[in-house]
């Protein structure tokens, strides 16, 4: 079995090579298929991550989420930790941490805990049919999904490139529950 680090690196290097235009039409399935989902249609609060590089494309379901009403809570890196924050726009968020749009916002009361969102979005580099997931090897969304108390759906958005057969995984590491591509929807686990 590969390594984590040489397996993100392929895996990374598949969803670098999608064009432009394909990777639209991915995003937009994508969006479609989470706004579709029960989790995210009864989610009053839900986390998101702010898109970087090749990653899926959240701007849109951002966006979508604001306009329907929805809390959006987005990330910053504080240390090595995530502080969450409430944003009312995409106009609230600045390049942080290696670029990653962030909160710019960070007054107590935007201040969120993990345990108060209905739904989490979060990234990845690849992923297989049982939940596991590799990150980018800072381990913050691990160490964030250790602090839920309750149960809370976690879905990754991503590229059918970025579903493998098996990624590996250490005790560490947090599941997702559900994988959301341009083609289908993986439900892991029930919540």
């Amino acid at each position: 079995m590969q390594d984590k680090a040489s397996l993100r690196k392929e895996i990374l290097a598949k969803r670098n090579s999608i064009p432009a235009s394909v990777k639209k039409v991915k995003d937009r399935a994508i969006e479609d298929r989470l706004f579709e989902l029960d989790e995210i249609k009864h989610a009053k609060t839900v986390f998101f991550f702010a898109s970087f590089r090749s990653e899926v494309d959240t701007s849109g379901m951002i966006r979508r989420s604001l306009k329907e009403g929805k809390t959006v809570i987005l990330p910053r890196v504080e240390g090595t930790a995530l502080g969450l924050y409430r944003i009312t726009g995409p106009d609230e968020l600045i390049p942080g941490c290696m670029n990653i749009p962030e909160p710019s916002v960070l007054t107590d009361d935007r201040k969120v805990r993990i345990n108060d969102v209905d739904a989490i979005i979060v990234p990845g580099a690849a992923f297989d049919r049982s939940g596991n997931r590799i990150g980018y090897g800072g381990g913050f969304y691990d160490r964030l999904l250790a602090q839920l108390q309750k149960p809370v759906p976690v879905i990754a958005p991503a590229y059918e490139e970025q579903v493998i057969d098996t990624v590996p995984a250490d005790s560490h590491d947090k599941k997702v529950g559900m994988i959301v591509t341009d083609r289908r929807v993986i439900n892991i686990e029930h919540f």
